[in-house]
């Protein structure tokens, strides 16, 4: 039996390959190197590159996930616009603390483009993600309603990447208020703060 904390080293060491020197640099041997284990061990836990490929796409969601410590005391708050602003200013810290764990998200999104099974992977993966932050945003009872999710998501992912690609595009001390306005234009005041 394959031990399951090596396995997750070894699609650590992927990640961290994969977002250093892209998906035509991810190899057993970057891998094996990178987890610092014998040659020949990733292909010990994996089948294939493609194998590789899928658990990467399944585990940075996992990597990526807010504590549930942290998550707990800031949802102890009122669950208004000024909440909906403390959740995604703490997305965007998370993920700048693990730039790497995103950026090889977005390798993986481009290599999807090539390969159709990698694709159906990362689409049910990401799909799966954020039907859970819908359901956690509506029961959670935060104002807006499923487009509202929807749309926040497509509006940080964009500045997402700019700020982990290309960061003085939008400089840090900026980030704050435009996560605010994004709230403040896509939340439309109404009964119980929902559209």
């Amino acid at each position: 039996m394959r031990n399951p904390n090596r396995r997750t080293a070894l699609v650590n060491a992927a990640i961290e390959v994969l977002a250093r020197e892209g998906a035509r640099g991810l190899t057993f041997r970057a891998v094996d190197q990178e987890a610092g284990v014998p040659n020949g061990t990733a292909s010990n836990y994996f089948a294939n590159r493609d194998d590789l490929l899928r658990q990467v796409g399944e585990h940075i969601h996992v990597r990526l996930s807010p504590d549930a410590q942290r998550l707990a005391e800031t949802m102890a708050g009122p669950p208004d616009k000024s909440l909906v602003v403390r959740l995604l200013q703490e997305l965007l810290e998370r993920l700048q603390v693990d730039r790497t764990g995103y950026l090889a998200l977005l390798e993986l999104r481009l290599e999807a483009t090539r390969r159709p099974e990698l694709q159906a992977a990362l689409t049910r993966t990401i799909s799966e993600n954020l039907e859970q932050n819908v359901r956690f945003h509506l029961d959670a009872g935060l104002p807006g309603d499923r487009t509202t999710v929807v749309s926040l998501y497509l509006a940080m992912s964009g500045l997402m990447v700019e700020r982990l690609t290309l960061p003085d595009v939008l400089p840090e001390d900026q980030m704050g208020e435009v996560i605010t306005e994004l709230v403040e234009r896509t939340l439309v005041s109404g009964p119980g703060g929902h559209r």
